[in-house]
């Protein structure tokens, strides 16, 4: 009787595997700036692997978009807030300390 070599897994069992085991994306701008600024403590340490510094690189790429993006509707949503029914923004009004630094 022969032993048959198990076979490697297939590509999609790999990519399944890797995807489990990648972090989730944080549910908020602060959690993916705290996210990455954690990646790049990671990175400039030194002490990882090439593989492991690409991975965290992509990861930190992934974070960058997503913080971008929150950023972006956040920067809009705050426009439509001011916006005016004429379709001019109204500036916010300044606030005492605000006016005290305006004026050193």
């Amino acid at each position: 009787m022969t032993q048959r070599p198990e076979s490697a897994p297939s590509n999609d069992q790999a990519a399944a595997a890797s995807s489990t085991s990648a972090p989730q994306t944080p549910s908020d701008f602060a959690g993916a700036l705290s996210s990455l600024e954690a990646l790049v403590r990671r990175l400039e340490s030194g002490d990882l692997s090439l593989e492991a510094s690409l991975e965290d690189f992509e990861r930190g790429i992934s974070l960058v978009r997503d913080a971008r993006t929150r950023l972006e509707q956040a920067e809009l949503r705050v426009q439509q807030l001011l916006e005016q029914g004429d379709g001019s923004l109204m500036s916010p009004p300044l606030d005492d300390e605000s006016r005290e630094n305006n004026d050193a």
